[in-house]
């Protein structure tokens, strides 16, 4: 079944081929952990780049870290529709933005599109000025225009999304819906920081091809035991919820330590990715440090 957003996937291993018609359900294949970033080294980095009159966010180093994982581990960018696995043809990020106006409640939620060869300077302009836009209150994003013609008429909503579902089931999707969607999505990212919250495990969709969501959470002291001794760190907790069909747990593992990698030495992400491939820069590894759970 071909795709406007995906190539169909048909040299996986004959185990991940016939685990989607055993979990048929995305939601029945959500595994879920909990990343403690030590917030030391970021806020080094973010201390030195605006300095250097630059500026850098928690946030752009969670989603650039994750793009140079998924350029080094593709299969974080697959998807399972049908019971069929996808390659996606694009990376694009979800997120939920708060808008201006007296109360501060009311959110919208679309996407930005990455390139594999952005440096955390592009993947921060990229959001600043997605959250510009996004926060004018009289603007409105492409899926908040598709979900005001959905509500526009009784029952509409009920056929519509009915039918979205149908046709995405079926490869029948046209770019239009998928580009407007902010289920569609290489990763889904919420700041939940910003709302003084902790993180959570959120749930990844049925509808479209999200395959990851991370939620970040207020920081919080981790015990670690390092050469013998336990040290206290403040870290920022990921929520990372995964559709565990796209991948194998060791191969999740292995792209987590890259992303802990990434966010330890930040400033390795300035290069971009075919710069830091060119220079056969091998990524730094990380002192051993074992978390202790209290």
């Amino acid at each position: 079944m071909r795709r406007r957003d995906g190539v169909r996937v048909k040299d996986a291993d004959p185990m991940y081929t016939i685990v989607p018609y055993i979990m048929d359900k995305r939601y029945d294949a959500m595994n879920m952990i909990t990343l403690d970033i030590p917030v030391a080294p970021l806020k080094d980095y973010m201390k030195t780049t605006r300095r250097d009159g630059k500026y850098v966010s928690h946030l752009g180093l969670i989603i650039c870290a994750y793009l140079r994982t998924a350029a080094q581990y593709p299969l974080l960018n697959r998807f399972i529709v049908n019971k069929k696995i996808y390659d996606r043809k694009n990376f694009d990020v979800a997120m939920v933005v708060l808008k201006g106006g007296e109360t501060e409640q009311e959110g919208t939620m679309s996407k930005i599109r990455f390139d594999f060869n952005d440096n955390i300077f592009d993947v921060q302009k990229k959001i600043d000025d997605y959250i510009t836009a996004n926060r004018e209150v009289k603007n409105k994003n492409s899926t908040d225009k598709l979900i005001k013609k959905l509500l526009a008429f009784p029952g509409l909503a009920n056929f519509g999304v009915g039918l979205f579902k149908w046709m995405d089931k079926h490869g029948l999707l046209p770019n239009s819906i998928i580009n407007a969607s902010p289920f569609h999505t290489s990763l889904t990212v919420t700041n939940l920081a910003s709302i003084k919250t902790n993180h959570i495990y959120h749930h990844i969709y049925e509808f479209g091809t999200t395959s990851v969501f991370i939620a970040m959470g207020n920081t919080r002291e981790k015990a670690f035991k390092e050469k013998g001794e336990i040290v206290f760190k403040t870290c920022l907790p990921l929520g990372v919820v995964m559709d565990e069909r796209i991948c194998s747990g060791h191969y999740f593992a292995a792209a987590f330590s890259c992303i802990k990698n990434y966010l330890t030495h930040p400033e390795l992400l300035e290069k971009t990715f075919q710069e830091e491939q060119a220079a056969g820069a091998a990524q730094p590894v990380v002192e051993s440090e074992e978390p202790i759970s209290l």
